[in-house]
């Protein structure tokens, strides 16, 4: 086969998409939210224990090693 045959037959092969090319971009942005709701979930975790952050504060050298929340 020549190179312009190869061509050819390829242009004339289309793929269909199993859906609409919009359910792609909505995956991602619930992919993407959920995520973010998870990372969200694990805010503010080190502050949950404060004897220990004083603990690790006090033996790294910080400046307010008290563990008093402001």
């Amino acid at each position: 086969m020549s190179l312009l045959t190869t061509l050819s037959a390829e242009a004339a092969t289309r793929v269909e998409l199993p859906f609409p090319a919009i359910v792609f971009g909505i995956i991602g942005i619930v992919t993407f939210t959920a995520l973010a709701l998870v990372m969200w979930s694990y805010r503010d975790v080190a502050n949950r224990h404060p004897h220990k952050s004083a603990q690790h504060d006090a033996s790294h050298g910080h400046a307010d090693a008290s563990g008093s929340s402001h």
